[in-house]
């Protein structure tokens, strides 16, 4: 049987130029592409990120996984990081984002899913979207209007997350279900990149470099370039073949209107955790 998404992907990973430690972690292999943002100090990020990436490496081989599939992965990778012993003061946590190759009927989905402030985007015919939305106080502050999308960059509070796996959190998860397309290029990535380039840069490059690692490895070392005041992770998956139909955006049963994708991905289809 094939597959319903056939891929090519690429992904890199950057301490930064100014951390210690790399507490990103990131899987790419099919059908499982996501990255997760560790947070807690003295390596509890590390090893907070390393733990959700080890649970949902157990999916890694099967043709397509399903919203049941994601969800125990994601029950067993905060567990597991509710069970890391820490030193410091703060609680070990990571946020999670990204995509899982998925079937509806035999086609190809996506299955986006998020918790905290890491990002998926969608790059199709040309345009740019961001698929997650950002569990964090500055995407509360920027839905509420008070305040500016230009003000948000220069926020202090922009690196403070409202949902995350650990750090004290029992915020879920948000999901996304929609039709895959020959020639998508999904983004994945820490806020690493996204806080040192902006979008229009990041769709010049994946509209640019066909190779997916070698657009994955521009973006990262631009961040770097850029200030690289955080871990930079980045994973480009590009749809090769899609068992598909013509569809509109399907979302997951559970997902509500206050966490659904903005207007540009709606056409197509607060606790715990401060880092």
């Amino acid at each position: 049987m094939t597959a319903p998404v056939l891929v090519n992907c690429g992904a890199v990973t950057h301490t930064g130029r100014r951390r210690a430690l790399n507490e990103d972690a990131q899987l790419a292999s099919a059908p499982v592409f996501i990255v997760a943002d560790g947070m807690g100090g003295h390596e509890a990020g590390e090893r907070a990120s390393a733990a959700v990436v080890a649970e949902f490496s157990a999916l890694v081989g099967r043709e397509s996984l399903g919203l049941d599939d994601v969800r125990q992965a994601l029950a067993r990778a905060r567990t597991a990081v509710e069970h890391l012993t820490t030193t410091g003061a703060a609680r070990a946590g990571s946020t999670l984002s990204g995509v899982v190759i998925s079937s509806v009927d035999g086609l190809g989905y996506w299955l986006a899913v998020n918790i905290g402030d890491s990002r998926t985007y969608r790059l199709a015919d040309g345009e740019l979207e961001q698929i997650t939305v950002d569990h964090s106080v500055i995407q509360e502050l920027l839905d509420s209007g008070e305040i500016s999308a230009d003000d948000a960059q220069h926020d202090a509070r922009r690196n403070i997350i409202t949902r995350a796996i650990g750090a004290g959190s029992t915020g879920d998860a948000d999901y996304w279900l929609f039709p895959a397309e020959r020639g998508d290029r999904m983004l994945v990535c820490s806020d690493g990149l996204t806080s040192e380039l902006g979008e229009e840069r990041i769709r010049e490059v994946l509209r640019s470099e066909p190779d997916p690692q070698r657009a994955a490895a521009q973006l990262a070392a631009e961040a770097v370039d850029a200030g690289g005041r955080d871990n930079v992770t980045v994973v480009v998956v590009d749809a090769v073949s899609v068992a598909t139909r013509p569809g509109t955006i399907v979302l997951a049963d559970d997902v509500d209107d206050d966490t659904r994708p903005r207007a540009a991905v709606d056409a197509r289809a607060a606790d715990g955790g401060a880092r």
